[in-house]
């Protein structure tokens, strides 16, 4: 554990890291300084900041001009978020979220079909268990 982390491989749930304490506050205090240093770099030219992150996930062309300033914004708020609480599943989470976005941005069929309009509230459908 000197040197290295410990991965616990288990069957029935996640697997857990094991880290000494320093390390692992080493590694915060990095993602935090990094965090901070790329929002003061979007604040300043967001142009940069969308290029660094579409060089970073290339799926980012796929959005459209007008969303890809709100990504970045939304992106970098829960990664600083994240670095000053250690909590990065929100990150994660907005992460898939625009890719899977972008993915469908990246079809127009479909972007055009997801984008409405919607005819009506759609066909009335049984409750489970024949109750009404």
């Amino acid at each position: 554990m000197d040197n290295a982390d410990v991965i616990l491989e288990r069957r029935d749930d996640e697997n857990l890291i094991l880290m000494r304490a320093e390390r692992f506050e080493a590694g915060v205090a990095g993602l935090r300084i990094a965090a901070r240093a790329l929002a003061i770099v979007a604040r300043r030219n967001s142009e940069l900041a969308e290029e660094v992150l579409a060089e970073e996930r290339p799926w980012v062309a796929w959005l459209p001009e007008t969303e890809r300033a709100g990504c970045v914004r939304e992106l970098l708020g829960h990664l600083m978020a994240g670095a000053d609480t250690g909590e990065l599943l929100p990150f994660a989470r907005a992460l898939a979220s625009w890719r899977s976005t972008a993915i469908v941005w990246s079809d127009p069929h479909l972007a055009r079909d997801l984008q409405g309009p919607f005819a009506g509230d759609g066909p009335d459908v049984p409750r489970p268990g024949g109750r009404s």
